[in-house]
């Protein structure tokens, strides 16, 4: 190791200062005695100087520090080693072998491969020719369809009308229908009404025409009312004879006027039917009704009608008949201003 070396200054810091220019070395790397601290003294009186002592301290090299720490650590390995205890090793207990059986004497020889036998070629099957035994078809015997002959529409039978000559019998056959009105009025309590009744012998009809007041109620909606008693009345005057009379009651002229509605109600239907080619179906009617819209459009050489339904539902039907119009002008042109769009 190196000597120590004196060194002064004005403080310690500075002597220490001092010494590590000289020696070339930091403060950490010099090993230091202080003698005296040193003092200022009073105003520069009687003031000493700090003195130290410093010396290089021997350093070992960043190489010798790594190497030495290197060898610390293979011993102490060394010392692990030699200390800990060896171990057993662990052995697994042996079974005892399993009784094995005879082995066979010999190996069994391979078996030798079994001569290739040719294989004869397979040639397609033939396929059978079916024969099918020709049977002979047994022809029957078209049956005959008898053409069906047309039922006859049997017409109604109707009670036979024959005019009545006797005068006694025409008088008996108006009293009849005379007094069964007269009980009816009665009991409708319609007052006095007038009633005269006319056989004409030319059709064989009994005809009975009333008078009075409020014959509105006796003609009823449409003539319903009229109507009914008409059927009633013909019930009595009819009752215990052979031969049908028909009766035929009005008031007010109202068969007439009712007439007369109803051509010219035929008359605007057939006008309507040839306009739009479309039947029209009219209401309910009675047959007396009915024969009037048949007989009031029966000459139109366009237009025809029929009856349909049931009664009391029985009603006619107007129709455009197109045979009967045949080649004619109305079949190109309809009764309308708009031809264009009429064809």
């Amino acid at each position: 190791m190196e000597e120590f070396i004196q060194f002064s200054a004005k403080t310690k810091n500075e002597a220490i200062t001092k010494a590590c220019i000289e020696l070339g070395v930091s403060s950490d790397q010099l090993e230091i005695e202080v003698v005296s601290e040193g003092s200022s003294g009073f105003f520069g009186i009687g003031s000493k100087p700090a003195i130290i002592k410093a010396r290089k301290i021997n350093t070992v090299s960043e190489e010798d520090e790594i190497q030495e720490i290197v060898d610390t650590v293979k011993v102490d390995a060394i010392k692990e080693e030699q200390t800990r205890k060896p171990a057993k090793p662990f052995v697994k207990a042996e079974k005892p072998a399993p009784k094995s059986e005879p082995v066979k004497a010999a190996v069994k020889e391979a078996k030798e491969p079994k001569p290739f036998k040719e294989t004869k070629e397979k040639q397609p099957r033939q396929p059978k020719e079916k024969t099918f035994k020709e049977r002979p078809v047994k022809e029957k015997p078209a049956k005959e369809k008898m053409p069906k002959e047309p039922r006859e529409e049997k017409p109604k039978q109707s009670k036979p009308v024959e005019i009545i000559t006797d005068p006694a019998e025409i008088k008996e056959v108006e009293e009849r229908a005379i007094v069964f009105l007269r009980d009816v009025f009665a009991s409708m309590n319609l007052g006095e009404v007038e009633i005269t009744s006319k056989y004409n012998t030319n059709d064989g009809c009994l005809e009975v025409a009333f008078e009075g007041e409020d014959m509105g109620i006796l003609i009823g909606k449409r003539g319903q009312t009229l109507d009914s008693l008409q059927y009633l009345t013909s019930l009595v005057v009819n009752k215990g004879k052979a031969n049908y009379i028909r009766v035929k009651l009005d008031t007010e002229d109202y068969r007439r006027r009712r007439k007369e509605t109803l051509e010219n109600l035929a008359r605007g239907i057939a006008y309507k039917v040839k306009k739009t080619r479309k039947p029209v179906v009219l209401e309910p009617m009675n047959p007396y009704e009915r024969r009037i819209i048949h007989s009031a459009l029966q000459g139109d050489k366009f237009v025809s009608t029929k009856s349909e339904g049931e009664e009391p539902f029985r009603h006619v039907v107007v129709y455009l008949d197109r045979e009967k119009a045949g080649n004619n002008r109305y079949s190109e042109h309809r009764y309308s201003d708009n031809n264009r769009y009429s064809r």
